[in-house]
């Protein structure tokens, strides 16, 4: 098998940025018809959030004026665009490629429908090779950034002396619905922020960067009520079950210590934990558990804190952090998501 190399990892952010207590005043005027003591407890979920900033695709003003899913949905579109361009020629600057010697572009996102994929778009806008091998990752949420890593990795491993970019690009603030007064939406609505970001991977045997030493995918049977959408008249709709701290705490070492033992490791040995930062409880459930082992996700807090909850891309700028930093060589990380299925995606790599 082919040793795969992450070469680099880049982001690019939408136009508009609001800090959380300007957004507060938005949220008081949206529920001014609601009971005052509902009203104060979502107030709190903001300013308990752990989320200090995010970006968004659409200013705040529109954000909370009502438009309808055709609307929010071309907005979506538009932006993506815009914005898998942009961070795909970011992640190509930082590792001196060009464009046309990708042979693998896997595109991910879940917070909007467009067919074509972003992938077509993109092949047309920076003139990848007409060979190129495509493949959308639409319906996998948070998870699907490390999704991504994984396929592109298996692709390569497969197949020496070639390219790959995964591109995940999210807006889930274009799935905010107005008129939906649950709990589900209150807190989607307070750590989520929008973003892309672009991994890059070869299988060349003179790139540089931490090498993918294992990956696998992990399925909680029977939790396929615990995360996603429903697609309503209004838009995507959050599905988001309070008990997902607590199934991360109870699965927790069948998912970590059993697939570090399958690739010659374990958790003494992981120097670095890039784990996707899902909310404030999910994060201190995972703080709280690898604390216990004597790690830190301090990363992962910093991420959620500058820019919310991006779904896939979220995992991605934390470890963009460790590639951007010096680290010695045989040093390991450990990434790790969680998403829709529900499901737990691990990669452990090694610089």
């Amino acid at each position: 098998m082919n040793e795969v190399t992450i070469a680099a990892v880049s982001k690019a952010l939408p136009p508009f940025c609001r800090n959380t207590h300007d957004i507060i005043p938005f949220v008081e005027m949206w529920l001014s018809g609601q009971d005052e003591r509902f009203r104060r407890k979502v107030v709190k979920i903001f300013e308990g959030a752990g989320v200090d900033k995010r970006y968004g695709i659409m200013d705040i003003d529109e954000v909370f004026n009502a438009t309808s899913f055709e609307d929010r949905n071309n907005i979506y579109v538009r932006e993506m665009k815009k914005l898998g361009t942009q961070v795909l020629q970011n992640a190509l600057a930082k590792s001196e490629w060009e464009a046309d010697s990708l042979d693998f572009i896997i595109t991910v996102s879940c917070t909007g429908i467009m067919i074509p994929s972003l992938d077509a778009y993109i092949i047309n806008e920076l003139n990848l090779r007409q060979d190129i091998v495509r493949l959308p990752v639409t319906e996998m949420g948070c998870a699907a950034g490390v999704s991504g890593l994984i396929y592109a990795s298996n692709f390569l491993k497969s197949n020496p002396g070639k390219r790959a970019a995964i591109i995940a690009v999210e807006s889930p603030t274009a799935t905010f619905q107005l008129n939906d007064f649950s709990m589900a939406n209150m807190v989607s609505a307070a750590i989520f922020g929008d973003g892309a970001a672009c991994v890059l991977l070869s299988s060349e045997e003179t790139c540089k960067g931490p090498k993918i030493v294992g990956e696998e995918m992990y399925h909680f049977k029977d939790a396929t009520h615990m995360m996603g959408f429903d697609l309503t008249n209004t838009g995507l709709k959050m599905i988001l079950d309070p008990e997902v701290p607590n199934v991360i705490a109870e699965h927790f070492p069948d998912i970590v210590h059993p697939f570090l033992a399958r690739h010659g490791s374990k958790i003494e040995k992981v120097d670095h934990l890039i784990f996707h930062p899902g909310g404030k409880k999910i994060v201190q459930t995972v703080e709280e558990l690898f604390g216990k082992l004597g790690k830190q996700i301090d990363d992962t807090r910093s991420v959620l804190l500058e820019y919310g909850n991006m779904s896939s891309c979220t995992v991605l700028y934390v470890l963009e952090r460790f590639l951007d930093r010096p680290i010695s060589a045989g040093e390991q990380g450990l990434i790790l998501s969680f998403g829709p299925g529900f499901s737990a995606q691990r990669v452990l790599i090694e610089w």
